[in-house]
């Protein structure tokens, strides 16, 4: 990862936004405080990255606390899923 101060930043901004488009960038103050810039789509696919491990970790919380139980009906979940779909709103001819 690449450092640089706010004023080196500033200098050569449009070249740090290049770089910045393959590798974080670590910009440090002299405060001590840091920040990284990053490309728009790696945090845009870090974000999903979270998103989807708190599903999971919600869902293992859920089986773990034994809140989930099994489906014992006789329709298939195809044909359950199939009822839910037309009952949508949104999918429903106005």
């Amino acid at each position: 990862m690449e450092s640089t101060s706010p004023k080196k930043l500033r200098a050569e901004l449009k070249d740090y936004l290049d770089l910045a488009s393959s590798e974080p960038i670590r910009i440090q103050r002299r405060s001590g405080e840091n920040y990284i810039l990053i490309n728009e789509d790696q945090y845009a696919q870090m974000q999903n990255e979270i998103s989807s491990l708190q599903r999971r970790l919600l869902s293992m919380n859920n089986i773990i606390d034994d809140k989930v139980s099994e489906y014992s009906g006789k329709e298939s979940r195809l044909k359950r899923f199939k009822k839910k779909k037309m009952r949508s709103p949104f999918l429903q001819n106005n």
